[in-house]
């Protein structure tokens, strides 16, 4: 299998593709304007205790509240040691013994706002760096469960136990530890500490409301958390971010730096791998199989649903045998769609009605086999007498529809459209697709009014400097009739 991640970086975002043998799995991005906030460290005062929920409503600086539950609230008694760590946790206290209206406490956000939902908060605060997550109020040190090797497993934890000594700070070996040297771990463990000390200088002193902690960009994120081995190499399309994932591969990784290129490419990077048509259709319902039956995903308030259909496929022999079939490709095909759409939380799969129990088993176990690559965590339960699978997929944040449209005006949100950010970086892209390809002094954009505002409005910045970048001047025009996603460049 060969892998490659791509970077493709604009001054107001950044987006990251993860490719396996040439199909797009996962995408990730974060825009200037709204980074998420997962990982970032505050300093905050709780505005509101209800007991009725055993939880906390908690000022951080953000928009709306955030929610703090009774079980993510550090303890003494949580200060555990050996093995059994987890089982002796005593049963969570009331509320109102844990916290009080104007306290003032340090938090760490452990999933961004959704929809109408604050931030979920815990002050478990976990600190990451590339094979270990330091967890500065527990002493336990704990290995990733999917490094399943038990010798492995023991040489990890004896590394830790002996380099940390008797230092009463708890650690978790990342899955990108398995087969790494103990200079490499003990490294890390330098850096956390250092980051650590830092990051208790900045809470002494810091305010309420204020971010003490911020976890990495996007770009050096992405490196982070999915550079393995198998990865042949990163193709990043901006120097300045090259320059700085160099940096830090050198280093926290460096016998993987000679992966990292730069692509100067006048063809954009995704559309040289055809991302930007794979994210175009990751926004639609149906999902098409290569036998002919297709999947219908919808994505609710309360879960996902993925419907399997047989379509136009006919099968070869009899019906049982083509459901059987189409639901196997619809197995894996779902779980390619969960990760490239990023969908979470519960999600329920209508696979086609089977009679043979065995192939029930078969279904389940390759949907299973097609998850094992998921960088979330996903568990599966047996299928229902109706052909019914439930199961559930963590979620820390927003869907990629959810990050790249908004509901449909037009339709009272059944629906959902572009946003006009979104829409005013295709434009971007569109401008300099086309300038490469064709000759023209001067260029006109029309587009939908509420899409010209926004760019000349809180873009004009980035349309001066993509003016100056292609020496050539740029016109918009707003178009009554035009929806918001659609827009025309005409070269004058």
């Amino acid at each position: 299998m060969t892998e490659e991640i791509l970077i493709n970086v604009t001054p107001r975002e950044t987006r990251v593709a993860l490719v396996e043998n040439g199909m797009l799995q996962e995408m990730h991005i974060e825009r200037a304007s709204r980074r998420g906030y997962v990982g970032n460290v505050y300093k905050g005062k709780v505005s509101r205790v209800m007991p009725g929920m055993q939880a906390a409503f908690v000022e951080i600086g953000l928009d709306r509240a955030a929610f703090l539950h009774a079980s993510d609230i550090v303890r003494p008694q949580n200060i555990l040691l050996g093995e059994n760590a987890e089982s002796a946790t005593p049963s969570t206290p009331p509320i109102n013994d844990l916290l009080r209206d104007g306290q003032e406490i340090v938090v760490q956000v452990v999933k961004d706002p959704i929809g109408s939902k604050g931030a979920r908060l815990t002050t478990h605060l976990s600190i990451p760096s590339r094979y270990l997550v330091l967890l500065p109020y527990s002493t336990v040190l704990g290995v990733s469960v999917r490094i399943e090797d038990e010798t492995e497993r023991m040489r990890l934890k004896e590394i830790l136990a002996e380099t940390i000594g008797e230092n009463p700070l708890g650690y978790i070996v990342r899955t990108n530890a398995e087969g790494q040297s103990r200079e490499a771990l003990c490294e890390d463990i330098d850096y956390l500490g250092k980051q650590w000390s830092a990051l208790q200088q900045r809470i002494a002193v810091a305010k309420v409301g204020k971010r003490v902690y911020e976890d990495l960009p996007l770009a050096l994120r992405a490196l982070r958390d999915l550079m393995r081995p198998t990865i042949e190499r990163v193709r990043v399309d901006s120097r300045e971010t090259l320059d700085r994932a160099l940096e830090f591969t050198g280093q926290f990784m460096p016998e993987l730096v000679e992966r990292l290129e730069h692509y100067p490419g006048e063809r954009p990077v995704f559309d040289l791998y055809g991302i930007e048509d794979e994210i175009q259709r990751a926004l639609k319902k149906e999902v098409p199989l290569k036998s002919g039956g297709y999947l219908v995903v919808d994505q609710t308030e309360a879960m996902t649903t993925i419907d399997v259909n047989t379509g136009s496929y006919l099968g070869t022999r009899n019906l049982e045998e083509t459901v059987y079939r189409t639901n196997l490709e619809a197995a894996q095909a779902a779980a390619r769609q969960l990760r490239l759409r990023n969908l979470g939380g519960i999600i329920i799969i209508d696979f086609i009605d089977m009679i043979d129990e065995e192939h029930q088993r078969q279904v389940i176990r390759q949907l299973e086999k097609s998850l094992v690559r998921d960088h979330a965590k996903t568990t599966v339960y047996e299928m229902s007498p109706l052909g019914l699978v439930e199961m559930t997929r963590k979620r820390t944040t927003e869907s990629l529809e959810r990050q790249l449209c908004e509901p449909c005006p037009a339709c009272s949100g059944r629906g959902s459209i572009k946003t006009a950010e979104t829409v005013t970086y295709e434009i971007f892209r569109e401008i300099t697709r086309a300038v490469r390809q064709f000759d023209a002094e001067k260029l006109l954009v029309l587009a939908a009014k509420d899409v010209v505002v926004r760019i000349l409005d809180e873009d004009s910045t980035a349309v001066a400097e993509l003016e100056e970048f292609i020496g050539k001047t740029i016109r918009f025009q707003p178009e009554e009739h035009y929806s918001q996603e659609q827009f025309d460049v005409v070269l004058l």
